[in-house]
């Protein structure tokens, strides 16, 4: 009876805008599925959505390994040797020898990892030592072309002084290689994070060559030579970028069976992608899904579509993305009285900024924020159900880190997501049972390690991850978290799901590039888990399943079929025994 004030009014308001022509009363248990109905679409639209975007986002990603050698040590005793007092590094030229300068830090993480006690009685081979440590530790920060050096000087004052020739850039030459030369004045403002002058530093290096590579259709490559200009500086480097970018166009058509039954289960999708459109290393696609029917649907007018549209575009260590969804479908619900058609659309509007804070040769960390949007209908026989309708919008923070770990890589990913009253924002109709609400706070975590290794002479995988969802107010359905699908928890048709406020599911993947040729047998073990309000939760809160498949391409041909099995479920929760499934895709 949660429902039932919701469902009467839901009622009294679509006879209100239909006089005679409206549908007739219908009993609360079909208005309940109705809702339901609604959620689990949007939920698997939203997963669909997620993974899209995986796919057609490039994930550049640059490294340059800058550590070096850490069992360094001084010899205790040396002969001949000077007895140093005072250790000091400074800018060369200097015209004060006592002047602490910018990589002091290098000296003092020297004598900390050296163990270096001062007096010390200083040798020759202590000394090379000694300016090994700090050169590797300046090199270790991104400072391949800053060199350490001793000048002439007399150490029998007890002061050592080490002199850092810092190494800047000097002047930057772009070769463009493509058939066509498409590099212009707006790629080097938006992809460079350095200028001429700058202390030169490979983070900025590969910051700016992950912006020039950020779409597939463009190569480039930075090299860093010794100064050749005219009126050059001691220390200085100027930097050669060779470019490249083929016709910015691609094609992108697939079909899978992803969808559900009850509005199509085959999912045939076109994605056109634009490169550089604003030759600003930006990236644009817009890709388009529907539904194809067939005999194996549930019976009756069915269908679903979704257009999308995505722009980002780099600012140095700043990006910027915005993306439009539209998602509509309909179905037709038989029910005690009459046949009806029951549909639902929905818009989402994301801008998001996001900045790398730190990176290094082994980890990157980037700080996210922006706004998002969302509003949807749901219609009887074409008549707008206003109880349903929802407006909601607000904003939302988040921090990415990345930390390689030998050839591992291990990602975290936290978010925070919060509701407010912009955009006209509207109350959710379960605010007045405490079931919901469009000021809602949500809280996600995920975590996500690869690892790839070598036995009997193949190479080999293993993928974990875990996600999770906390919520601090309540939240209406299509905001709950949802296990039971390819995407969530494997081995389970996506039919019919377990949602909840909170939870969380683990998917662990083991797989095999068969005869390293690129194809990829997989298995695939997963659990998870929901709590608080949610569908279904009357029936349990566990689901595991497990999947083996075989995945691969050749040049723009990808594929992936699979076959997985419940292992685990709620008593009186519907399962098949198998679960068939399939995703191909062509490139051009």
């Amino acid at each position: 009876m949660r429902y039932l004030h919701l469902y009467l009014f839901s009622a009294l308001l679509i006879y209100s805008h239909t006089g005679n022509t409206a549908p007739p009363p219908f009993k609360e248990t079909q208005l309940k599925r109705n809702i339901q109905i609604d959620s689990e679409i949007q939920q698997r639209h939203r997963q669909q959505t997620v993974q899209q975007e995986a796919q057609f986002i490039p994930q550049t990603d640059i490294r340059m390994d800058t550590r070096q050698e850490r069992n360094l040590q001084i010899p205790s005793a040396e002969s001949p040797c000077y007895l140093i007092h005072h250790l000091s590094l400074i800018d060369y030229p200097s015209e004060r020898l006592n002047q602490t300068e910018q990589f002091q830090w290098a000296l003092d993480k020297a004598v900390e990892d050296l163990q270096l006690r001062l007096p010390h009685c200083l040798g020759g081979e202590g000394l090379s030592i000694l300016m090994k440590q700090i050169q590797n530790n300046i090199i270790e920060k991104g400072y391949v072309t800053t060199r350490v050096v001793a000048q002439e000087q007399d150490l029998g004052s007890g002061n050592l002084v080490l002199s850092v020739i810092v190494g800047k850039i000097g002047n930057t030459v772009v070769v463009d290689n493509g058939r066509v030369p498409r590099f212009t004045p707006l790629h080097a403002l938006t992809a460079f994070t350095f200028e001429k002058g700058d202390i030169l530093n490979v983070r900025n290096i590969e910051q700016s060559l992950e912006n020039l590579k950020r779409v597939p259709t463009a190569d480039a490559n930075i090299e860093i030579l010794p100064s050749e200009g005219e009126g050059g500086q001691i220390g200085e480097s100027d930097l050669k970028i060779s470019y490249a970018q083929a016709i910015p166009f691609r094609l992108n058509v697939g079909l899978e069976d992803s969808g559900s039954t009850s509005t199509g289960k085959w999912q045939a999708s076109a994605t056109l992608s634009w490169d550089n459109i604003f030759s600003a290393n930006d990236l644009f696609y817009t890709s388009f899904t529907h539904s194809i029917k067939r005999h194996s649907d549930d019976k009756g007018k069915r269908a679903s579509r979704n257009l999308s549209f995505y722009y980002s575009v780099p600012f140095g260590y700043w990006q910027l993305t915005a993306n439009h969804t539209v998602y509509r479908y309909y179905q037709q619900v038989f029910g005690a009285f009459e046949n009806y058609l029951y549909a639902g659309e929905s818009e989402t509007d994301k801008l998001n900024l996001s900045r790398v804070l730190y990176r290094d040769a082994v980890r990157k960390t980037t700080l996210s924020g922006g706004f998002w949007s969302r509003h949807s209908k749901n219609f009887v026989d074409n008549t707008e159900v206003e109880v349903q309708r929802r407006r909601m919008a607000g904003w939302e923070a988040g921090i990415a880190h990345k930390e390689y770990l030998g050839n591992a890589t291990l990602a975290l990913d936290m978010n925070f997501k919060r509701g407010t009253g912009v955009r006209g924002a509207i109350g959710a109709p379960e605010e007045a049972y405490n079931e919901g609400t469009s000021r809602l706070k949500i809280i996600t975590l995920s975590i996500d390690y690869k690892k790839p290794f070598e036995l009997a002479g193949q190479v080999w995988q293993f993928q974990t991850g875990f996600n999770a969802q906390w919520n601090k107010t309540p939240l209406i359905p299509q905001d709950r978290l949802s296990i039971g699908s390819r995407y969530t928890v494997r081995g389970f048709n996506g039919e019919l799901s377990l949602s909840g406020e909170r939870g969380w599911y683990w998917r662990n993947e083991l797989s095999w590039n068969v005869g390293n040729k690129g194809h990829w047998f997989y298995w695939g073990l997963d659990g998870g888990r929901v709590s608080g309000l949610g569908g279904n939760a009357r029936l349990g809160h566990h689901l595991m399943g497990t999947v083996i498949g075989l995945r691969g391409g050749w040049k723009g041909f990808y594929y992936d079929y699979f076959i997985g099995r419940p292992i685990r479920y709620p008593e009186g929760f519907s399962a098949s025994k198998h679960v068939l499934g399939f995703n191909l895709n062509y490139a051009f």
